[in-house]
């Protein structure tokens, strides 16, 4: 047992900043359950769900991925800080990946739940395949929220 105020009270900070350390990660999207944190529709199609985690570990949930980038654009002291930025993984639903390792197809062969035509992949190859089956351009997230502030969809 610890009789000195001052151990006692050190090991109990430590305990606590490392247990709250542990709780900052995403967590699985809620489909059919949760409503988009930017347009407020049921986030329902789980092949383009998107995630934000803030610094606290609180999850925010989209639709889609023009959503987050919309909110990500609307919401920049929050997106700025984010522990995690997510969207899913179209060739494997329910997985989340972050944005700046995803690619985007923006193809109006394969709607997304907002009408920009986003879907991304986790893969490189995975999104040239699509490319080539689905037509459209490839882009990165800086490219996503460059379209999305255009409002830039394809013809």
């Amino acid at each position: 047992m610890l009789h000195n105020p001052t151990l006692y009270t050190l090991s109990l900070l430590l305990l606590l900043f490392g247990t709250a350390g542990c709780s900052v990660e995403p967590k699985p999207v809620p489909y059919g359950e949760a409503n988009c944190t930017h347009c407020q529709m049921t986030v329902s199609d789980n092949r383009y769900g998107a995630e934000l985690v803030n610094d606290k570990g609180k999850a925010f949930y989209f639709d889609a991925a023009e959503c987050l980038a919309s909110y990500t654009l609307e919401q920049a002291e929050i997106s700025d800080k984010a522990a995690y930025l997510l969207v899913t993984d179209f060739a494997n639903p329910n997985t989340l990946i972050e944005v700046d390792k995803a690619h985007f197809l923006q193809s109006a062969e394969l709607p997304s739940p907002m009408g920009m035509f986003l879907t991304a992949v986790a893969d490189e190859a995975t999104a040239n395949k699509m490319q080539q089956e689905y037509g459209g351009r490839l882009l990165n997230w800086e490219e996503v929220k460059q379209a999305v502030r255009n409002n830039e969809r394809p013809e």
